[in-house]
């Protein structure tokens, strides 16, 4: 979708180790409207039917490493990065869910949550479930799946 001339900051998204073949790219480019953020993510666990295709949560959290430990494999990760502090889903880190299509995803989508410097080194996650866009603060979106830090 963009050519590296064009994208001001990516994430290399990787599976956790019970997912590991989990992998994909997120792009962030800055514009005077926003920022676009395109994700192209593979190998996501998939549904066994047209009827029960998986959604998954997407957030950029406010961690700056993608460790953690054997519950929590992204537990490094943090929590969404909320620097106004505002209630879910208007967290500057909620992002739309992942559609999984036969266990690929792409979203492209306009925010202005968030300026790329304010996300450079932030770590952008995947999880199990979809985001129900109420609990605060993960919107009881599952474990962490996926993981990738935000680079320039």
């Amino acid at each position: 979708m963009f050519n590296n001339l064009f994208v001001n900051a990516k994430a290399t998204i990787k599976g956790s180790s019970k997912f590991p073949n989990i992998k994909g790219i997120v792009y962030f480019k800055e514009t005077s409207n926003g920022v676009i953020v395109t994700a192209k993510i593979y190998n996501l666990p998939a549904g066994s039917s047209h009827c029960d295709s998986r959604i998954f949560g997407f957030h950029i959290h406010q961690g700056t490493s993608c460790t953690g430990n054997v519950e929590d494999p992204f537990k490094d990760a943090l929590t969404h990065f909320n620097p106004l502090k505002c209630k879910h889903p208007h967290h500057a880190g909620d992002l739309p869910p992942l559609f999984e299509n036969n266990g690929y995803a792409y979203i492209s989508f306009l925010t202005n949550r968030f300026k790329i410097k304010d996300i450079i080194g932030k770590a952008v996650i995947i999880h199990s479930n979809p985001d129900d866009f109420t609990t605060d603060p993960s919107g009881n979106s599952g474990v962490k799946i996926a993981c990738g830090l935000i680079e320039e």
